[in-house]
């Protein structure tokens, strides 16, 4: 199956998985429900509705949401804008996954922390859990990751977020030579495989699941690269040590 048929074919899968395995869903369980807050990252393969189907396909509790992105936004501009803030403060959220640009430099991480704290606070006045998702750089700009890392960690610490560390399995997945195949064309933003990687780490902590099974495998790639992709997830969660060179 070509790569850009398979985001689709995700969702199609996730779906009939989803079916087969609510038997074993406690059925008086209330959902999940989480707030997105980000931009065209976020936006992208629809990141959230590939989160929920994970969870579908994992007979996890059902995972509503709703997402206030916009291509090109931060966190301030949300702010300033004032939609997501009306969103939290109607207390409808278990959690709010914030997610801004990578902020490598200086004035970015300044923002990132200033904003992340904002919001974070809004969200526990709201009796909701806030946490903030770790992007990664471009292609071009790969280098800079460690640094992107950093600053979304020391965000996450100064807001007293919970952090979503999909930069860290990417990093993970990149030492087992998966570079280009978690960007789409542009080399900025994410491929299927990106969001795929990006979702499983969502679902893993909002969660609190393991995010290696079968049952989450997305259709059209090898077994390999899910079970690379997978074990990079779980890496980055905590839930696994670095693969070093254990990558087949």
């Amino acid at each position: 199956m070509p790569r850009i048929g398979l985001f689709g074919a995700l969702l199609a899968s996730t779906t009939l998985l989803a079916g087969a395995s609510q038997a074993g869903v406690d059925k008086e369980a209330a959902p999940l429900r989480v707030l997105f807050v980000g931009n065209s990252f976020t936006k992208s393969n629809d990141l959230p509705a590939t989160v929920a189907r994970l969870a579908a396909a994992s007979g996890r509790h059902e995972l509503q949401h709703r997402t206030v992105a916009y291509s090109g936004f931060r966190l301030g501009d949300h702010w300033n804008l004032g939609t997501a803030r009306t969103a939290l403060e109607s207390g409808d959220w278990d959690v709010v996954v914030m997610q801004d640009v990578p902020s490598s430099l200086a004035e970015d991480q300044e923002h990132l922390r200033i904003w992340t704290s904002r919001f974070a606070d809004l969200a526990r006045a709201a009796d909701t859990r806030p946490a903030l998702l770790t992007v990664w750089p471009s292609l071009e700009r790969r280098s800079t990751l460690s640094d992107v890392i950093a600053s979304h960690r020391l965000a996450a610490q100064a807001a007293g977020a919970d952090l979503i560390p999909a930069a860290e399995a990417v990093q993970a997945a990149w030492r087992c030579g998966l570079h280009k195949s978690v960007y789409s064309r542009d080399l900025v933003h994410p491929s299927p495989l990106g969001t795929y990687v990006a979702a499983l780490v969502v679902y893993g902590a909002v969660h609190s699941a393991p995010v290696r099974s079968r049952r989450l495998y997305p259709v059209g790639e090898s077994p390999r690269t899910a079970r690379l992709l997978q074990a990079a997830a779980a890496t980055a969660l905590g839930h696994l040590p670095p693969p070093r060179h254990r990558c087949g």
